[in-house]
């Protein structure tokens, strides 16, 4: 079985909106997208290392992070590496209000997405790569569906807006598999799912 892979960029407060710029997502009235740009000169910040890059895995997507890759990945050059790779591989998109999709490759997920993704992870073929769309994270982190979680934690607080894990997430332990930290501050981590989460209590003095 495909293993599902997720990875994202989060604040220390947990907040995934918009790192990449002011227009990526202002959903909620959202003003501080753009909140990665202070660490972009951070060389020891390797996309690679941590699966961003989407290399030897095919891609699933929400609709929102579909749309802003569509609209970029497309038109980088063809000596870009993560271009290459997003551009040639087959990527899953979720969505309930698209119907037609205009990047190479691209397959629309039709129904229930739990389903779909159980569907799919059942499949031949190679592991597949999660990258934002917090809204998917949601919905599959409550069935068990994401075996790997990469979190790339950035010493910065964000206060409100969407978080990668909300209300309805589905308390679980997570087992950390490696971390290391950035020059700038940044903690680049993988988790694993841990099971059940072991309760207990101090005793009295």
């Amino acid at each position: 079985m495909r293993r599902l892979i997720a990875s994202t960029f989060a604040s220390l407060d947990g907040i995934m909106q918009a790192p990449g710029g002011p227009e990526e997502d202002p959903a909620g009235g959202f003003t501080l997208g753009g909140w990665m740009f202070a660490f972009r000169g951070d060389e020891s910040m390797d996309i690679s290392a941590s699966g961003f890059d989407g290399k030897d895995r095919e891609l699933v997507l929400g609709r929102k992070t579909y749309q802003i890759f569509e609209a970029y990945w497309p038109s980088q050059p063809d000596d870009n590496p993560i271009a290459k790779t997003f551009n040639s591989t087959k990527k899953y998109v979720a969505s309930r209000s698209l119907t037609t999709l205009h990047w190479n490759n691209s397959t629309l997920l039709h129904g229930d997405v739990v389903s779909a993704l159980v569907a799919l992870k059942a499949q031949p073929g190679p592991d597949l790569q999660l990258i934002g769309s917090g809204n998917l994270i949601q919905s599959l982190q409550p069935a068990s569906l994401i075996d790997e979680y990469n979190v790339w934690t950035f010493p910065v607080v964000l206060g409100r807006g969407k978080r990668l894990f909300g209300e309805a997430a589905r308390p679980s332990a997570l087992r950390l598999v490696r971390s290391e930290v950035s020059t700038s501050g940044v903690v680049m981590s993988t988790y694993a799912p841990g099971g059940d989460i072991q309760l207990g209590t101090f005793p009295s003095a």
